[in-house]
């Protein structure tokens, strides 16, 4: 990463840390700003920053904010409490999420007719996962039922940690399908390899964070950490599933999601305070690499747009995502209105754009299929960042006016709104500003 790049990010992130809440109020979010900062810092006439997302550098910042992120969400997640609901997450996530994966695969394979099945199943599996943070005034808007933020953010916070695995083992057979070879030093892995990939990061992730998740819990009730230990050590531990797994050679996203799960297990509580440097850290990450997605991809990719690819990105964020959650609400007493209102806040976002530049990392770029893919992925993400930034206030406001009452499955206990850099989140037992 050069210089130039780390001042142009530094400079942003300080200035949208200090007025963020204000522009906000404008309907302008965390990534609209940083994209469009990054189409005009990294091309055109006011370039002043030259980025390659094919360099190892940019490999690892990818790798690293979604492990964080994957981590930080994880560790919001009360287990017992979804396991005890037959509330809208549920659905969305057991029944919503593989659906939109496979209507977008089905889709992929319809419209591109030259793509290979891997890369078809490649692009639904990038482009399942949704994004809260692309609609943080629905998640902050205390006039909505708590039910429909709730399912919409624990959905988001979720399922990008579930089609990780997913899109991995699809990374390695398109590798295979267009001739590109196996795949080494990567997530990445194929057939039955996949699958002892996916179970061993899993393990790893587990008794890292179980293990450290009551290593931290003892030694704080026997006053042995200093002041700041416990967000550092739980930090330590995000990094450490990543770092063994790495080195192990098995999933290490998989092992950071795992973990965060873990370490609220091994916790017991919705501990905001501990996993508060994982979670800056992470959202910091992330507006950096909205920066690099809008001056390194997008620009280029939005040159190969087609009508297909035009098409697809529509489709991609209505139909695909609106049918698979209106069959998943069906006989949840759901009325119309909020199954049309979460049917469309599925926004595709940070997930996303990680995945497409671990394509970037790991797939030939030369590829025809890949750069179809690509473009799309760009495309999609987005009039993502633009309609649903843009929509979330007006929305959110015409369903309040919907709402008589919550959903007959809302769930209850408070949902903390977006923070300022706009990464939501889920904590389930109470409010915390940073």
């Amino acid at each position: 990463m050069n210089v130039g790049l780390l001042v142009a990010v530094g400079a942003l992130v300080f200035f949208w840390s200090v007025v963020a809440g204000r522009v906000e109020r404008l309907d302008v979010t965390g990534p609209i700003v940083f994209v469009l900062a990054g189409m005009v810092l990294g091309n055109g006439p006011l370039r002043t920053v030259d980025i390659s997302v094919g360099t190892t550098t940019m490999h690892v910042v990818a790798e690293v904010t979604l492990v964080l992120v994957l981590f930080a969400d994880a560790s919001r997640v009360n287990l017992d409490d979804l396991r005890r609901s037959s509330g809208l997450p549920i659905r969305l996530l057991a029944i919503g999420l593989p659906l939109t994966f496979a209507l977008g695969f089905a889709l992929a394979a319809v419209v591109f007719t030259d793509l290979p099945w891997e890369l078809a199943a490649l692009l639904g599996a990038v482009l399942a996962p949704t994004d809260a943070a692309l609609s943080a005034a629905i998640v902050s808007d205390e006039s909505l039922p708590q039910g429909i933020r709730r399912a919409i953010n624990v959905e988001s916070g979720l399922n990008d940690g579930i089609a990780t695995p997913a899109v991995t083992t699809f990374i390695a057979s398109a590798a295979v399908a267009i001739g590109a070879g196996a795949l080494h030093d990567t997530a990445s892995a194929a057939g039955t390899a996949a699958v002892v990939d996916i179970v061993g990061g899993a393990a790893i992730g587990a008794a890292i964070g179980f293990g450290g998740g009551r290593v931290i819990v003892a030694a704080r009730a026997r006053g042995w950490i200093v002041p700041g230990g416990r967000q550092v050590a739980v930090l330590m531990l995000a990094a450490l599933s990543f770092g063994v797994s790495r080195e192990l050679d098995v999933n290490y996203f998989v092992a950071a999601f795992v973990a965060g799960m873990a370490f609220r297990a091994a916790s017991g509580v919705d501990d905001a305070e501990a996993t508060e440097l994982p979670e800056l850290l992470g959202r910091v990450l992330s507006l950096a690499v909205w920066f690099v997605f809008g001056a390194a991809l997008v620009v280029d990719e939005l040159k190969l747009v087609d009508w297909r690819i035009a098409v697809y990105a529509v489709l991609s964020l209505t139909v695909v995502r609106m049918v698979p959650v209106a069959i998943s609400m069906i006989g949840s007493g759901t009325g119309r209105p909020a199954t049309l209102f979460i049917g469309w806040f599925g926004p595709r976002g940070l997930a996303s754009v990680v995945f497409g530049l671990l394509i970037v990392e790991e797939l030939p770029t030369a590829d025809p299929g890949v750069q179809t893919i690509l473009a799309v992925i760009s495309l999609t993400v987005l009039l993502s960042v633009l309609a649903h930034g843009l929509s979330g206030r007006p929305l959110s406001q015409w369903m309040a006016r919907q709402s008589a009452g919550p959903p007959a499955h809302a769930e209850g206990g408070p949902i903390r709104p977006t923070a300022p850099f706009g990464r939501h989140h889920h904590r389930q037992d109470h409010h915390r500003h940073p």
